[in-house]
């Protein structure tokens, strides 16, 4: 409160009106580390000004980020299914290149 109207007339006063996050909030805002909060930062992807060596996000600039977020990247491929005939070439293949095969009994 006494900061606030020290700063009266500053234009640090008026940044003070707005809400401000630092890294570890806006991380927990948008559901992803501080680290990565950092890295978009750098990257520029996500605006932020230095006040002495914290980040500060503004509100602005979170909800921005969050409107920009989107679901995580499609899934990896998983390969289908080989077949008896698929199993049996690649294992002919492995002994012609010399590589050893073990055989499976049946139990």
């Amino acid at each position: 409160m006494l900061l606030r109207k020290y700063l009266l007339g500053s234009n640090i006063a008026a940044r003070m009106d707005k809400k401000t996050y630092t890294t570890n909030e806006a991380a927990a805002a948008l559901g992803i580390s501080s680290a990565r909060v950092r890295q978009m930062v750098i990257d520029k992807t996500l605006p932020a000004t230095r006040f002495g060596r914290a980040l500060v996000i503004s509100a602005d600039a979170l909800d921005a980020a969050r409107q920009r977020k989107t679901s995580p990247g499609p899934a990896a491929k998983t390969p289908g299914k080989v077949s008896t005939a698929n199993k049996a070439a690649i294992r002919a293949a492995n002994v012609k290149n010399g590589a050893s095969v073990k055989k499976r009994g049946k139990k």
